[in-house]
């Protein structure tokens, strides 16, 4: 009888944690990685060629975030299920991926069995969150409330930003690793600023430092 072997494609832009998930997923008898990359161009080019039946992709990749990669594959009509592992704060991307497009959101820090969990339920169709997530998730819904308070109310770019921000990067260099002209780059920042009632660029620094200091916290 003859087995389906999975392919899957690996977007991570650490090369250790890539080569780790690569071996996990390789001892599976019905799977294979059938490509690597860390970028969102690498990633395109190899999810169009190697037609995966699933890729893993962290959020933060080598230039423009994961969450621009699902929405490219979205508009590019490319039927690909996505499953995000990441080490971004659950509580602020996990809804933000799924309302990308991805089917799914697991964090680095889950153990093996649960990654591979991830992975099958996937590829049968399923939506996958670990328990925690999808209760969080559910009891916002249920009551109503909206994610309107502190840097939860940024959009997918803007957070982005915030990040690059935080992590000590000047506006030039934003606009040059998210390929994005300086103005644009000016523009997000000023919304940034009015959105989290920052007065000026050196208090955006300190709260976007702070932010990823304490391990991007969902409110400023």
């Amino acid at each position: 009888m003859n087995t389906q072997t999975f392919r899957v494609v690996l977007v991570e832009d650490h090369p250790m944690f890539r080569e780790q998930l690569a071996q996990l997923i390789n001892k599976e008898a019905t799977m294979t990685v059938c490509g690597e990359a860390d970028n969102i161009h690498d990633a395109l080019r190899l999810i169009e060629s190697k037609k995966p039946d699933i890729a893993i992709v962290d959020l933060t990749l080598k230039g423009p975030s994961g969450i621009e990669l699902i929405k490219n594959l979205k508009a590019k009509e490319l039927e690909i299920p996505v499953l995000v592992l990441s080490m971004h704060d659950e509580s602020l991307y996990a809804e933000r991926v799924l309302k990308a497009g991805a089917r799914g959101y697991i964090t680095k820090n889950e153990v093996s069995k649960e990654v591979m969990t991830a992975i099958y339920a996937v590829l049968r169709g399923e939506i996958y969150l670990p328990a925690r997530i999808a209760s969080r998730i559910l009891e916002s819904v249920a009551v109503g409330r909206k994610n309107d308070n502190g840097v939860a109310q940024l959009t997918d770019r803007e957070l982005e930003v915030f990040e690059l921000i935080g992590h000590g990067r000047s506006t030039r260099e934003i606009s040059n690793y998210l390929h994005l002209g300086v103005s644009t780059v000016d523009t997000y920042r000023a919304r940034i600023k009015t959105k989290l009632h920052l007065e000026n660029s050196s208090q955006l620094c300190h709260e976007a430092i702070r932010w990823v200091s304490q391990g991007q916290q969902a409110s400023v």
